[in-house]
């Protein structure tokens, strides 16, 4: 629980889009591939007391290939702010691969991390670590940690890059006495694109020609995109779109949402801005039958009565993307 034109290139050859209205009726047998993206604030707190049932449930539904789970550990018990007693009481990060069986997933993946804030994929695919992702002492710590995986979909090896940046609006490691002037200076936004650079340099920038492969880039940002600025309003020069600058000016990454729908901000947290995104190469986006926020009876943020900072079933909102079969 945190904050705040398409170019073409040679490519897989994939189908037509499908219409929105008919993304999850779409059976398993007639796409390539189905990702599910989906900030869990702290480890699916809301979930615990009935068995994560309506969790399963809801990925059950729409039958993904592979899942990524940001904020994949378990804080707090649930209706509660009381941490756990000791780490062998925590539910995740443990038990995904046994968790994941549930919604028929055989195979889980945990990206490096430093802290209680892992990301998880899980999916019907081995899974490959190419790169666990902490950054070094003392200048290009990467707070949450990030994770570089692949998987083999058929003859198609994709990449896929899981992202949480830092969410304070003062920059990490900042001494307490500190921390108020240096968010007066928004120094968060700047320890944001530091973490983001890093990552990006660490994975699609050391890969030649990744440009014309398979990659997708996903994750909680913690910060905004001038993409959406046609909605926020905010001053050009605002250090706010820091992170997402870096990897539009200096990536080949497309943020799909905001080409999906761009005369609307699709908001995926809890109030009325996107700070989760979901980022893929010309080749991936190109094969892209369809992308949504998901915002349900289940999935929409309710905030808890007692607990006021935690949400029901979670503080953000799922993304689905569909790509489909060659």
């Amino acid at each position: 629980m945190h904050i705040a034109g398409i170019f073409l290139v040679p490519a897989v050859c994939w189908a037509s889009p499908a219409q929105e209205d008919d993304i999850d009726s779409i059976p398993a047998s007639d796409r390539n591939l189905r990702v599910l993206y989906w900030n869990i604030q702290n480890g699916m707190w809301s979930g615990q007391q009935s068995d994560y049932k309506e969790f399963v449930a809801f990925v059950a539904r729409y039958q993904p290939d592979v899942c990524v789970w940001a904020e994949a550990q378990s804080n707090y018990l649930t209706a509660s702010s009381e941490g756990y007693a000791d780490d062998s009481d925590r539910y995740f990060p443990g038990a995904w691969a046994d968790f994941a069986r549930r919604y028929g997933h055989g195979y889980c993946y945990k990206g490096g991390h430093r802290d209680r804030f892992p990301q998880v994929v899980t999916s019907r695919y081995p899974i490959e670590n190419v790169k666990r992702i902490v950054g070094a002492e003392p200048d290009s710590i990467v707070s949450h940690g990030a994770g570089w995986a692949r998987i083999v979909v058929g003859n198609d090896t994709v990449n896929i890059v899981t992202v949480h940046t830092w969410p304070q609006k003062y920059g990490f490691g900042v001494d307490k006495s500190r921390q108020k002037d240096d968010a007066a200076v928004n120094g968060g936004d700047r320890y944001r694109r530091k973490e983001i650079e890093y990552i990006c340099r660490n994975t699609i920038e050391s890969v030649p020609g990744a440009d014309r492969q398979l990659w997708m880039m996903m994750g909680d940002f913690n910060s905004l995109s001038r993409l959406d600025n046609r909605f926020y309003g905010m001053p050009a020069d605002t250090s706010a779109f820091l992170c997402h600058d870096y990897v539009l000016e200096h990536t080949p990454y497309i943020d799909v949402v905001s080409k999906k729908y761009p005369s609307e901000l699709v908001p995926t947290i809890w109030r009325d801005a996107r700070i989760d995104y979901v980022y893929c190469t010309p080749a991936l986006y190109n094969c892209i039958a369809d992308v949504k926020v998901i915002r349900d009876d289940y999935t929409t943020p309710v905030r808890d009565s007692l607990v006021s900072r935690f949400f029901h079933p979670s503080d953000h909102c799922p993304i689905l993307i569909d790509f489909n079969k060659p």
